[in-house]
């Protein structure tokens, strides 16, 4: 081989080389610009999760908004500031009891199994008025939805009559449908609603089904909760008839039986 081509091949052979590590530093510098800018990608995403869980984390929810809201929607026959005044009976009845409850209280269960009929009754014949107080403390108490929920559902069922009213507390208070006091049954809108098929007046209630579902009267209930806790009443049931508490001869409890009922509610009538 002559020096000539020797030099040849040898300045072919370095320029081949300059050309290949150029090439490679191309990749090179767009390999590192493509990690920085998925590294950006992700410190940007990362700080937009970031930012976004604290924005929920610091966002109201459902019932502390409701608790909150300036509009309230009331249902048909209530009356008072916010509608939370919720009287039912004869307007020819002279007295009205009042009767304060907490849908998940299981006091107040045991109280309407033994008592709620004779009270209805009572009711339907003029012999007194009740004024019905809704609580939703037990949510507090036992972690949960369940009162909040089964009071503002009530107010879809008072929504439709003061009878529909009536009959779905009692099938809320049932031996059948009553949960236990550690059961959120009542947080959930489709049990709510298979409670309300057992009420010929709601079963297939398309106004009142909506209502349940879209929480129409949440804002109500959260109302309804906080003129129970301006009352001074700190349990449930409470019976009360003019300013009095209306309780079993003798003790400081509400009548448990019908029979104990009638006795403390003809003496409170006659007070």
């Amino acid at each position: 081989m002559s020096a000539r081509n020797s030099q040849s091949n040898k300045a072919a052979a370095r320029e081949r080389l300059r050309v290949e590590r150029e090439r490679q530093a191309k990749k090179d510098r767009a390999r590192r610009q493509l990690v920085v800018g998925v590294s950006a990608v992700a410190v940007l995403a990362a700080a937009g999760g970031i930012g976004y869980a604290v924005v929920q984390s610091n966002k109201p929810t459902q019932w502390e908004a409701a608790a909150e809201a300036t509009t309230v929607t009331a249902p048909k026959n209530t009356s008072g500031t916010n509608g939370t005044t919720v009287v039912i009976g004869k307007p020819s009845a002279k007295k009205t009891l009042e009767l304060y409850e907490d849908s998940r209280c299981p006091v107040c269960a045991t109280f309407e199994q033994g008592v709620g009929s004779t009270i209805e009754k009572d009711v339907e014949s003029g012999k007194y008025k009740i004024k019905y107080i809704g609580a939703t403390f037990i949510d507090n108490g036992v972690p949960g939805e369940g009162s909040k929920n089964a009071l503002s559902a009530l107010g879809a069922a008072l929504n439709v009559s003061p009878e529909a009213f009536l009959k779905y507390k009692a099938a809320l208070y049932s031996t059948e449908f009553h949960p236990e006091e550690n059961q959120d049954k009542f947080a959930k809108d489709s049990y709510l609603l298979e409670v309300a098929d057992s009420v010929p007046a709601l079963k297939s209630n398309a106004e009142f089904k909506k209502n349940v579902e879209n929480g129409t009267f949440d804002a109500w209930a959260m109302k309804m909760n906080k003129a129970f806790d301006e009352s001074g009443v700190k349990g449930t049931p409470t019976l009360k008839m003019d300013g009095k508490p209306v309780t079993t001869q003798g003790s400081d409890s509400p009548p448990m039986t019908a029979d104990q009922f009638t006795t403390a509610i003809d003496a409170a009538l006659k007070a």
